[in-house]
């Protein structure tokens, strides 16, 4: 008979099967057989992006910036050393997608960032 994994929430070795999920009676915790990892988008594509130094950039990464960049539309611009938390990895030129703190969402070149 196979083992049951123990309940994730309250450590529980009382654990049962549900078709796709596993149950715990004592505290009603339920958690899926299959952890269902879907690769991101970029990873699917194989869609290999490196920093200015030659670094490979993943999804949810951080990166600073090494220069300072206009905005296309703002009087404001986006300064040298800014770090950007938890990028998305996109196809075409711009291709670093990312939100800034009083700027909003925009696209950013991976030759003008490093990898922190």
């Amino acid at each position: 008979m196979p083992t049951l994994p123990a309940c994730p929430a309250c450590r529980s070795e009382l654990t049962y099967e549900d078709e796709p999920n596993y149950i715990c009676p004592e505290c009603g915790h339920e958690w899926p057989q299959v952890a269902a990892v879907s690769p991101s988008p970029a990873a699917a594509a194989g869609l290999v992006v490196k920093d200015a130094f030659g670094n490979l950039l993943a999804d949810g990464d951080s990166v600073i910036v090494l220069k300072e960049l206009k905005v296309k539309g703002s009087s404001q611009g986006v300064k040298i050393g800014t770090k950007v938390r938890s990028i998305r990895l996109v196809e075409g030129d711009h291709n670093i997608d990312c939100k800034l703190d009083g700027i909003g969402a925009m696209g950013l070149k991976s030759e003008f960032v490093k990898k922190a």
